[in-house]
């Protein structure tokens, strides 16, 4: 199992920043990829950025140049810096791991953390 928990969101002006975190534990060895995930009310939740083993790395074009994904492996934490943020960025931020075990996928997520960004 893998259990996966956020921070770092509030509130924050059109123009500003914020890092989100995701603290890993349990058997975070075998994770082959590493994610960050939004949902906005009323939308459907839609992949960030995405952080394979190999290492590859995949964002969304409307948060290009300005989201960084990276990850701290001596931390064991999974890290989203928003910069120059708008107000189409507001939405729960969830963390997201995936591994292959004996052939199968599994998949996890953490409880999601609250982006809000005032114009």
């Amino acid at each position: 199992q893998v259990q996966l928990v956020e921070s770092g969101g509030g509130l924050v002006q059109a123009g500003g920043s914020l890092r989100l975190s995701c603290a890993a534990s349990g058997s975070t060895f075998s994770i082959s990829g590493w994610g960050w995930y939004r949902q906005a009310p009323g939308k459907e939740r839609e992949l960030v950025a995405f952080l394979s083993s190999n290492p590859n790395i995949n964002y969304r074009d409307s948060v290009k140049g300005r989201f960084t994904i990276f990850r701290d492996n001596a931390k064991n934490t999974l890290y989203l810096q928003m910069d120059r943020l708008k107000p189409e960025d507001a939405a729960v931020y969830y963390c997201y791991a995936v591994r292959w075990l004996q052939g199968r996928q599994y998949e996890y997520w953490g409880q999601g953390t609250q982006v809000t960004v005032s114009s």
